[in-house]
């Protein structure tokens, strides 16, 4: 049956021997990968987080250590004793260890292993509701270890790098109070409060102010962060960040610092030297050029407003929008003319999708311009939209005409697809963006009032805080967002410092004086003993970690996520609890749903 701790000692993992250590007597531990019995001599490739090693048990060598192999089978635990050897023309040069096997003199079974659900590979072939289920046999795989790693070295050149700049890593409470800061809370009742609740925080925002305040100068911190929302592969409802503050630091002392540190993290863990400055863009150009905030800029396709050219166009749907105070707006596709009506089709299936009413488009054949809407434009706005666009001969012009918000997203998206459609995404670049600017404010159809566009601690731009009381939606922020190749990697502000200042916030956003000393009275009174000027920051780990595995989901680099209905496969959680615990709770279940397929 084997030892539940082998009398051996592991000398090296299974992925570091090389034919230098031949002729060295070596121990291995680790699981079965295969297995394959040749009669008088079985081979096992054993398999650790370092990698794989040929095993040889021979009969000649050791009929003990065969009788053992024999009984082997894939996910057996097992440690090995033998004498490292040259695998002579049979390299596997697929392997690191692909010179080598050991010849097994001593063998010992130190756990069975029942058959697998799926097999311990690098592509499994299997769901990944399955590989949620069996989450443990997941992270097995190569893949997903490579990815975990990975994570931990990015961790640690954050944490290195933070060090040596002088920061602190400094720990912000798990159970606090619940305020509006944008998501849904995930709340926890108490039980010697009862009644009451604390929330999980959607991020240490406050606290690390806090610290600001109380004189820690340089904060950082690798956080869990929480929020109850809606789910899709990128988001999950619990999710890591790096988190930094600075005092007496300016919106470039950030960009400084961060750059530093992302430098530092790429050099690593992918070998790139990257620019010594990452580049600037406006909220205002990146929504005109790209109609998105994080822009992916590895390819060109950008898009162009032409209201003013159509406002008075014969093509009713152009000229309706215009007049109802919508947009029109187009992009040129060089060389597009190509595409076949089926594939115009499609893409205008996929805006309608996206909301869009309907999407135009023109090809600019040698004979002049072939489109549905072609014989409702005169000649002289045929020649400025071909001017805007910078329409030539075999060009494909696309339009999109429908509210401002609506179009810009609608267009950006029809960007993307014809980029990836179209081969022009240069896969091998890393495409950093600052992304700076953007509104302090933005309106609430829901609520029919503003709401901030960042969050309600965000300083405004010194300029326009004169529109503050007179138009507050023509005020910019003192925000900015990293974006690489068209991910959000972070997002951070100047903070507001000053009492009078956020007060005044709060109350253009329709929190009231009470409701302020009730949600936020600790932070205001924080700010009345000397707080400094402060900046952070914070990035998101999970999609720095994904983006440099080339990872399509969050679910990927995360070791035991949820699912896009916020459940754990694995434990089965959210789960009913006993009516025991809800009683000392003081809670009571309303309603139970009928249980939903994942």
């Amino acid at each position: 049956m084997g030892e539940f701790v082998s009398q051996l000692k592991r000398t090296h993992n299974c992925g570091e021997l090389r034919k230098e250590h031949i002729g060295q007597t070596v121990v291995l531990m680790g699981w079965v990968q295969n297995h394959r019995d040749h009669g008088k001599t079985v081979m096992v490739d054993l398999r650790d987080r370092g990698g794989l090693t040929q095993l040889v048990f021979d009969y000649a060598i050791s009929p003990e250590a065969l009788k053992t192999a024999e009984s082997m089978r894939s996910e057996f635990v097992i440690a090995v004793q033998g004498e490292v050897a040259s695998r002579g023309e049979a390299i596997n040069p697929k392997l690191a260890t692909g010179e080598i096997e050991i010849k097994v003199r001593k063998a010992e079974i130190l756990n069975r292993s029942e058959p697998v659900p799926f097999a311990i590979e690098d592509e499994t072939g299997v769901n990944e509701t399955s590989r949620l289920k069996h989450r443990v046999l997941d992270l097995r795989r190569f893949p997903m270890q490579r990815n975990i790693m990975m994570r931990h070295r990015i961790s640690k050149v954050m944490r290195d790098y933070c060090d040596g700049l002088g920061f602190l890593e400094l720990e912000t409470p798990m159970l606090t109070k619940s305020t509006p800061e944008g998501a849904r809370d995930f709340l926890v009742p108490s039980r010697i409060h009862p009644g009451e609740f604390y929330a999980l925080p959607q991020s240490p925002q406050l606290f690390k102010q806090l610290f600001m305040v109380a004189g820690y100068d340089r904060y950082f911190q690798i956080v869990r962060c929480f929020r109850d929302e809606d789910l899709r592969a990128d988001r999950q409802p619990e999710f890591t960040q790096f988190d930094m503050e600075m005092s007496f630091a300016s919106q470039e002392d950030i960009f400084q610092v961060v750059e530093g540190l992302i430098r530092n993290i790429w050099k690593v863990v992918e070998g790139v030297d990257l620019p010594a400055r990452f580049p600037r863009m406006t909220w205002r150009q990146a929504m005109d050029d790209y109609g998105i905030d994080k822009p992916d800029t590895r390819f060109g396709l950008p898009l162009r407003e032409v209201s003013e050219i159509v406002a008075d166009s014969d093509f009713k749907v152009f000229r309706e929008v215009v007049k109802g105070g919508g947009i029109v707006k187009g992009l040129n596709v060089k060389g597009g003319v190509s595409m076949s009506r089926s594939e115009l089709d499609e893409l205008s299936a996929f805006a309608q999708q996206l909301g869009a009413k309907g999407m135009a488009w023109v090809k600019v054949n040698p004979d002049g311009w072939q489109s549905p809407i072609a014989k409702f434009l005169s000649d002289g706005e045929k020649q400025k939209l071909a001017e805007k666009l910078a329409l030539e001969t075999g060009d494909l012009a696309i339009f999109i005409a429908d509210r401002h918000h609506l179009a810009n997203q609608v267009l950006a998206q029809i960007r993307l697809q014809l980029g990836r459609q179209l081969k022009l995404i240069d896969e091998s670049r890393w495409n950093f963006l600052w992304v700076v600017d953007f509104p302090l404010f933005e309106w609430d159809d829901a609520n029919m009032r503003i709401s901030p566009a960042h969050h309600p601690f965000t300083s405004p731009v010194i300029e326009d805080a004169g529109f503050l009381e007179t138009n507050p939606l023509q005020v910019r922020a003192q925000s900015y967002d990293l974006v690489l190749n068209g991910n959000e990697l972070g997002s951070g502000s100047v903070r507001i410092h000053n009492s009078e200042l956020q007060s005044k916030i709060f109350d253009l956003l329709g929190i009231g004086e009470e409701q302020q000393r009730v949600k936020f009275g600790f932070l205001l009174d924080a700010f009345r003993f000397g707080a400094p000027p402060h900046a952070g920051i914070a990035l998101g780990l999970d999609r720095i970690t994904m983006l440099l595995a080339r990872a399509t989901s969050l679910r990927d680099v995360i070791a035991f996520p949820k699912t896009a209905r916020g459940q754990c496969l694995l434990t089965s959680a959210p789960s009913l609890v006993d009516d025991d615990q809800l009683k000392e709770l003081g809670l009571r279940i309303a309603h139970t749903a009928k249980p939903q397929a994942v």
